[in-house]
């Protein structure tokens, strides 16, 4: 495995391959990596040739009062793992590498941007898409795997991908959780024993929601109602959303339908916490 930290030498090396004949997977990530990101490294090494892994915390994504300075960081940690991996490359530029002196440019895929996550992180997603056509520019993927746990991230970047004509083809992966339920996520490293403990709410009102679609509840209102009044009980939990949507708009949905997307993102502590599912409507 091969850590590289500059843009030509990413470039370089990816392109030896592709002038070879094989494919590229990309993970893209923040680091300080769990079992979450690596059920999407899995899946690259079984789909692609190479695998590259991105490790930068981008600051375009974060908000003025948001946890750039504190999120967790531990490159030595996270290269060991992906070596056992057997992850090819970890693509760990600096940030003036991918936005050097007099960067101006920035992406945007305006209306689902603003919804959901958007309203209380406003420039998140521009951050978003800007880094990730960026790592698609420079690592040429032909496969990039991303989390359902962040499932607007996942919508918003398969529209780019199909706006801009990429030729990438988006990988959406399922959620991977604690055994008692928690989505996995970097920021759970945050809580508290209390808080922690706390933040299973998320899971469990997406389980009752579950619960009511497969008794044959299918009224929206009555199901997020639950759900809110569940969060509700939890005293360190604040509620930022608790939404139904349709996955194709992100508007949302009175009635639940089979592919509707049942997201939501909660406050534990000082912690925003996001989770979600897709309704199967199996039973």
């Amino acid at each position: 495995m091969k850590i590289i930290k500059t843009i030509p030498e990413m470039k370089a090396a990816v392109g030896e391959h592709k002038s070879a004949g094989r494919t590229i997977g990309l993970v893209p990530t923040m680091g300080f990596l769990h079992e979450g990101h690596f059920s999407l490294v899995r899946a690259a090494r079984k789909k692609a040739d190479v695998t590259v892994v991105s490790i930068f915390v981008n600051p375009a994504q974060f908000g003025p009062k948001e946890d750039l300075k504190t999120y967790p960081r531990d490159l030595n940690r996270d290269s060991v793992m992906l070596e056992k991996e057997g992850v090819d490359y970890v693509f760990h530029p600096e940030a003036g590498e991918m936005y050097p002196h007099g960067y101006k440019t920035y992406v945007e895929v305006r209306d689902l941007q603003e919804k959901l996550c958007g309203r209380s992180r406003p420039e998140h997603f521009r951050g978003v898409c800007t880094v990730v056509l960026k790592l698609f520019q420079i690592v040429g993927p032909d496969i990039a795997f991303f989390g359902q746990k962040d499932a607007q991230q996942a919508i918003i970047l398969r529209k780019m991908a199909q706006d801009l004509n990429l030729d990438v083809q988006v990988e959406i992966m399922p959620i991977v959780r604690e055994a008692d339920g928690l989505a996995m996520s970097s920021r759970n490293t945050y809580l508290s024993p209390e808080e922690r403990a706390a933040a299973l709410v998320l899971a469990k009102s997406l389980e009752a929601a579950k619960r009511q679609i497969d008794h044959g509840e299918r009224r929206a209102g009555v199901i997020l109602g639950g759900m809110k009044a569940m969060i509700g009980e939890e005293p360190l939990a604040r509620i930022d959303y608790v939404e139904a949507v349709d996955m194709e708009d992100l508007d949302p949905v009175k009635k639940i339908v089979k592919g509707t997307l049942i997201a939501l993102a909660v406050f534990i502590g000082p912690t925003r916490l996001i989770d979600n599912m897709i309704v199967s409507l199996e039973r």
